[in-house]
């Protein structure tokens, strides 16, 4: 057996779930303390000893940054179709079925209108769970209506990402999601309605490179991992070693990519006030 000095974070955080009490402790990969799953649970997973940020399902974040029961979930009825009859080790509506079953979303996008604050928004999240948040056409349509809604009602949009990137089943219907929802996006501009792009880890691949990092304002969670292609491949490409931390949000923030590294108890504060500045 690997020592644990020779396993991945991957590894580790794999088996940090598998401690005493079958999940009801947990061990953090950022401290090693074994900590009661309740714990994190509360405190929207993040570590409550050293502030680890771990990956929020989206009724967590939805709870997180609007007001008490104001989401009103749009578009869920929404599902994904086999353009292309792809299939790998298994078809591609297989997949779909499955993803369906453990996420509990029809696809990887969760959209609708609430407040936060009192204040109207339009909400979009990545579900990673689904698909490792991969964007096909619903996802892309999804978030397009999102900001249509945003436009048709003046109100800021909101959309948090967490992605690996454009959906390969889907093949270039997937890669057209992202001129349409730039866009979009660009109409929403014009008639100056605040667009706030909150990335979680990871956002890379096709969503990092159209609407992710061109918000009216980018935030970024903690250690979060963002970036269009993989920094293995970069290097392979340039033949060049990378600095250390790269892709990772507090190095897009020294290097200007990123307005904002906030913590993810203190997001609806931030944002909350980011929109008073703005709107009031």
């Amino acid at each position: 057996m690997a020592g644990w000095f020779t396993k991945t974070r991957a590894t580790i955080e794999a088996e940090a779930k598998k401690t005493l009490g079958k999940g009801i402790f947990r061990r953090c990969v950022g401290c090693s303390e074994t900590i009661k799953d309740e714990e994190f649970v509360r405190n929207y997973e993040v570590c409550p000893n050293c502030g680890h940020h771990y990956r929020l399902r989206a009724p967590g974040w939805v709870e997180l940054l609007l007001d008490e029961e104001t989401f009103v979930e749009h578009d869920a009825n929404l599902h994904s179709k086999d353009p292309l009859g792809f299939v790998d080790s298994k078809p591609y509506p297989t997949r779909v079925t499955a993803a369906q079953k453990k996420s509990g979303h029809t696809d990887a996008f969760v959209s609708g209108s609430g407040k936060l604050n009192d204040r109207d928004v339009e909400l979009g999240l990545f579900a990673f769970h689904f698909m490792g948040g991969s964007m096909g056409s619903v996802v892309g349509e999804k978030i397009t209506r999102t900001i249509e809604r945003g436009l048709a009602n003046k109100a800021p949009v909101l959309l948090l990402s967490s992605s690996g990137g454009a959906r390969m089943q889907e093949g270039a219907l997937s890669l057209m999601q992202m001129a349409k929802s730039v866009s979009a996006l660009g109409k929403l501009r014009e008639a100056n309605i605040p667009f706030i792009s909150i990335l979680a880890d990871p956002t890379t691949g096709g969503v990092a490179a159209s609407f992710a990092l061109i918000g009216d304002v980018n935030i970024a969670e903690p250690g979060a991992l963002i970036g269009f292609a993989g920094a293995r491949v970069i290097e392979q490409t340039i033949r060049q070693t990378l600095p250390e931390g790269f892709q990772r949000a507090e190095f897009l923030l020294d290097h200007g990519m990123v307005d904002a590294i906030v913590p993810r108890l203190e997001m609806k504060a931030h944002i909350g006030n980011l929109l008073s500045l703005w709107l009031d």
